[in-house]
């Protein structure tokens, strides 16, 4: 069995919470995590994991028994996790794209920011 999944099914135990109810949660589709028995997850789902256990992706490969993620604690708001996802699937392109709009939008709104203050 691999050591992801057997980190991730100690986490859900400790945690109770099911496998199914982890999957629902994550909007993994049914069984998928249990696949992950005999083969290695994508970075992208593996990090979705270990954002939800508040965990390093690093402990749920096996590669440290530390559970502590070494940087600041990830903001916890579901929209912005998802947003997060999202764009690591994006190609180098789109990832310009994005930048440029999110640009837009921080500077609109830090404008707006400080004719409030």
């Amino acid at each position: 069995m691999n050591t992801p999944y057997i980190r991730i099914k100690e986490l859900a135990d400790e945690k109770k919470v099911s496998i199914a109810e982890l999957e629902r949660k994550l909007d993994f589709s049914s069984g998928l995590i249990g696949k992950w028995k005999t083969a290695q997850p994508s970075a992208d789902k593996l990090a979705a994991v270990a954002d939800y256990f508040h965990v390093s992706t690093d402990y749920l490969m096996g590669r440290t028994t530390d559970q502590n993620i070494q940087t600041t604690q990830p903001d916890e708001r579901p929209k912005l996790q998802k947003i997060a996802r999202n764009a690591s699937k994006l190609n180098d392109e789109d990832l310009d794209r994005l930048d440029e709009v999110m640009s837009v939008i921080f500077k609109n709104t830090f404008k707006k920011d400080s004719h409030n203050e």
